[in-house]
């Protein structure tokens, strides 16, 4: 199954051009199997979720993009903001409470060093940005980022390699364009927001790439 494991929609995620009902549909267009709304600080309401996935017939569970002072990590399995989350460690002990997963999202943000040419500044880099302390307490790191650039995910990718690591991929959509250029494809078959978390927490799960198989897709008409 492919799901698409970060995405964003308004009004709660202030910097997304998307309705709900826009992304849902044109991610389903896009040939994936399931989408997860994850919006920036912001918890939707389980029943409205569950309900967007009975209007659609298709895949739609919660997560949330919680901003820390680590990095920003997608989590699954919460359904309220607590005081202290910015804080990793109080993130973590909030999820694994509820039994949720936690995936580090877009691990080259302000790790990747400008000038990739100077191989030391590039492997010191790795070093800083491995030695997050944040990851260890992560199911996955989010390997594929649709809105990053190929250096950007391969600097990500490098991470995931010498941490051993899963991965995941997310098309972190904001805009049309954004849709459907990467997923997550998982070895079980996902029912719900439970089948999710235990595929991530086991690692069976993979970046897939899907620019090259996705069709053009345009916005809905109005």
């Amino acid at each position: 199954m492919l799901i698409d494991l970060h995405s964003h929609t308004r009004p709660l995620s202030w910097d997304s051009d998307l309705t709900p009902d826009e992304l849902i549909d044109l991610t389903k267009k896009a040939g994936l199997d399931g989408i997860c709304l994850s919006e920036h600080d912001a918890f939707w309401e389980p029943e409205r979720v569950a309900e967007l996935g009975r209007k659609h017939n298709f895949l739609v569970l919660p997560a949330v993009e919680i901003n820390t002072e680590s990095g920003h990590v997608l989590c699954f399995g919460i359904d309220r903001y607590a005081y202290g989350m910015h804080r990793w460690p109080d993130l973590a002990i909030h999820v694994r409470a509820a039994g949720g997963v936690m995936v580090a999202a877009h691990p080259y943000r302000r790790q990747m060093p400008w000038n990739q040419a100077k191989e030391e500044e590039y492997e010191a880099a790795l070093n800083r940005a491995g030695a997050n302390p944040l990851y260890p307490a992560c199911s996955a790191l989010e390997g594929l980022n649709g809105r990053g650039s190929e250096a950007e995910n391969a600097f990500s990718a490098r991470i995931i390699e010498r941490l051993a690591m899963a991965a995941t991929a997310g098309s972190d959509a904001h805009t049309v364009p954004d849709i459907g250029r990467c997923a997550t494809e998982f070895e079980d078959r996902i029912e719900g927001l439970q089948d999710l978390i235990e595929a991530i927490r086991a690692g069976r799960c993979r970046p897939v790439r899907l620019d090259t198989r996705a069709r053009p897709l345009q916005p809905l008409p109005a």
